[in-house]
């Protein structure tokens, strides 16, 4: 319980990655990617369940071996290269409620190859959430490595280019240009209620919390997973 409201927590781990194969069990310094994120999903006293939801047999195995209870796999339609990750989460939350005999006030999301974020960025999140009021909503996100109202183009009607965004004023230098940030794909955090009535994490009562680039790193192609290594060896001697 996070003061008095329940919370289920969803990691979700897909096989079939195109990018990095096997991504989510390969292993990062002798443990499987996964296993990082179920670690630290375990170590937040307040989470009442957590659900990973994979169409993996051997993804599976693997949260098994970390102590978790996986008694159900996505189903198929929800894994394809298409499919996208509210339908998993809504699946998940909606499959576990069953399976359990419980009820949920907070869905909280981990992804599983986001591992520089700490337990502060995960509180923060759920933080925004349970006390700023109206808030239906909270993802994590970085400053944006570039920005749409200074160098970030795209084609007109008639393929010529032209700023994404255009200021009512030129702008010449990037620090001038109004803030924006790009999702990081780590932590996401939403009223069971409103997930299930909007079906989206973008609401009309939607907060962020900002976290620096530095643990933002998604592995997505093995430049990530190689870069990420590094960082973690780094820290570690």
């Amino acid at each position: 319980m996070y003061k008095g409201k329940s919370v289920v927590l969803t990691i979700c781990a897909r096989g079939g990655s195109k990018g990095v194969p096997g991504k989510n069990i390969n292993p990062l310094l002798g443990k499987p990617i996964i296993g990082y994120t179920i670690e630290q999903a375990k170590a937040l006293d307040w989470i009442d369940r957590i659900v990973v939801s994979t169409n993996d047999e051997k993804i599976k195995k693997v949260a098994e071996d970390f102590g978790l209870e996986v008694p159900f796999l996505r189903p198929a339609e929800l894994a394809a290269d298409t499919a996208g990750k509210l339908p998993a989460i809504i699946h998940a939350v909606e499959a576990a409620q069953k399976y359990w005999s419980e009820n949920y006030d907070i869905v909280l999301d981990l992804d599983p190859t986001n591992l520089l974020r700490n337990l502060e960025d995960i509180e923060e999140v759920v933080k925004i959430l349970t006390e700023e009021s109206g808030v239906k909503s909270v993802f994590s996100v970085c400053e944006a490595y570039k920005n749409p109202y200074f160098n970030m183009v795209e084609e007109d009607k008639n393929g010529y280019i032209q700023l994404s965004k255009k200021p009512p004023v030129p702008i010449l230098r990037r620090q001038d240009a109004p803030k924006v940030y790009e999702m990081n794909a780590s932590i996401y955090a939403i009223w069971k209620k409103d997930l299930l009535a909007e079906k989206t994490f973008f609401t009309n009562r939607t907060k962020v919390h900002v976290m620096p680039r530095e643990r933002s790193i998604d592995i997505d192609s093995q430049v990530d997973f190689d870069f990420i290594q590094f960082l973690m060896k780094k820290d570690k001697g």
